[in-house]
């Protein structure tokens, strides 16, 4: 399965070139053969070189966001060839639903196009040698939410396109970022006859949540205690994407501090799991009772506690 470049570096799709660039230093120096003694150390070198050589220009960036991994078998005037194709009829995939986006334009799968015509050039010419060029890879956006990001699992995806509906049963895997991709091998464009077919990506897309925040594999999420809670300490549950949590609020905590729960975050299949960090509001009764007000008052008469003296 070839490598997501992007995940090779460690950086996310909208990275700058700082970024890109920054990270490669960084991921160089650790794996270079003379540096690093490990047996894997030379390969993951050599795949952080491969990542970076293609990202730093952006040019070949662009190419490859646009077709994947297989850009170097695209021609340069594909959208040339596209159109002139397209324009014998044709159009691309295209979404029936359930929170997946399909790209279409240049890159999409056209019907009665005539491959010789497009790619005359490379197959020979009418009447040459044919040869054979493999369908373009095409990607479609899946979204998911937090927790099924979190929890991965199988999930169906249904695409109509020039062919008719195809519907596909898709691995998610555990702990899957916004921005990665899934391939389904075989699933893309069409290519000249005899040739394989493109492979097709979803790109997920994790939809914002009301309650849960993502910062790469961290997860924030607020903590509402009440007032007592926080002026004594307590343990509380939590619902955190994974299922429900024992959080200890620690005595004298105040609304805004956080605390870590360490590999509670996102989790990682090749790596550390992320950390969540709980947010701690407190809370007061919007409706207080006639006891609690007594209480309440009990207590500002009792106390010196002034939260906007200086120091």
């Amino acid at each position: 399965m070839a490598q997501d470049y992007y995940e090779v570096l460690g950086v996310p799709r909208s990275a700058s070139q700082e970024e890109i660039q920054q990270a490669y230093r960084k991921l160089a120096r650790r794996h270079h053969p003379d540096v690093n003694k490990d047996p894997k150390a030379e390969e993951r070198f050599k795949d952080v070189n491969e990542a970076y050589n293609v990202l730093a220009d952006p040019g070949t960036r662009a190419r490859y966001d646009r077709f994947g991994p297989d850009f170097r078998q695209i021609p340069e005037d594909y959208d040339e060839r596209v159109a002139a194709g397209a324009g014998r009829g044709g159009g691309g995939w295209t979404s029936t639903g359930g929170g997946v986006r399909f790209a279409q334009g240049p890159g999409g799968a056209y019907q009665d196009v005539d491959f010789e015509d497009l790619f005359g050039g490379l197959f020979g010419g009418r009447g040459g040698p044919r040869r054979t060029v493999p369908g373009a890879d095409q990607e479609a956006e899946v979204e998911l939410s937090v927790e099924e990001a979190y929890r991965g699992g199988r999930r169906g995806v249904s695409l109509a396109g020039p062919d008719g509906r195809r519907d596909y049963q898709v691995t998610i895997p555990r702990g899957v970022r916004d921005g990665q991709r899934i391939r389904l091998a075989g699933e893309g464009g069409r290519g000249s006859p005899d040739a394989p077919a493109g492979d097709l990506y979803l790109r997920v897309r994790v939809k914002p949540h009301e309650r849960y925040r993502l910062d790469g594999r961290d997860i924030h999420v607020p903590l509402p205690v009440t007032p007592w809670e926080a002026a004594l300490g307590a343990t509380v549950p939590l619902a955190t994407p994974g299922g429900t949590a024992k959080v200890t609020v620690p005595p004298g905590s105040s609304s805004g501090r956080r605390l870590r729960l360490r590999g509670e975050g996102m989790p990682h299949p090749r790596g550390t799991d992320g950390d969540l960090y709980a947010e701690i509001r407190v809370m007061v009764p919007p409706r207080p009772t006639d006891r609690e007000r007594e209480l309440f008052e009990e207590l500002s008469a009792a106390s010196d506690f002034d939260p906007r003296r200086p120091g």
